[in-house]
């Protein structure tokens, strides 16, 4: 699926351009993903959010129709999220969130900590 294209340069921008149900989807992911890891970065990169430690972590993506979360090393933690689909280089899984999607709260924190504590055990999942 294409990606939500907006002119946004800067995290918040880009969180700004979207609306109703993805708005404040990606809004809460945000806000919850920056107060699991201090450690986190965020950038705005290839066009959507990317939050990095020790390299890129997760990435937040607003398309058209749904919301697409993924981990870098998110093969890694599908027993935290058994939803998690495997593909993609880097041991890459991700997560299609529509609007009527559940998405425990408690659960998402504890995938953020666990993929930022990965990069830092085994390093940047790019290189």
């Amino acid at each position: 699926m294409k990606m939500v294209l907006t002119s946004a340069t800067t995290p918040e921008g880009y969180i700004g351009c979207l609306e109703g149900w993805q708005r404040s989807y990606c809004e809460a992911l945000r806000t919850h993903a920056l107060a699991a890891s201090p450690a986190l970065q965020e950038r705005l990169k290839w066009g959507h959010l990317v939050f990095f430690s020790n390299g890129p972590v997760l990435l937040v993506r607003a398309e058209p129709r749904r919301v697409l979360l993924g981990f870098w090393r998110g093969q890694r933690l599908q027993h935290l999220e058994p939803r998690l689909k495997a593909g993609g280089q880097y041991e890459m899984a991700t997560l299609v969130l529509l609007d009527d999607t559940p998405l425990d709260q408690a659960v998402f924190v504890r995938l953020v900590r666990d993929a930022t504590a990965l990069n830092a055990a085994l390093g940047d999942p790019t290189a």
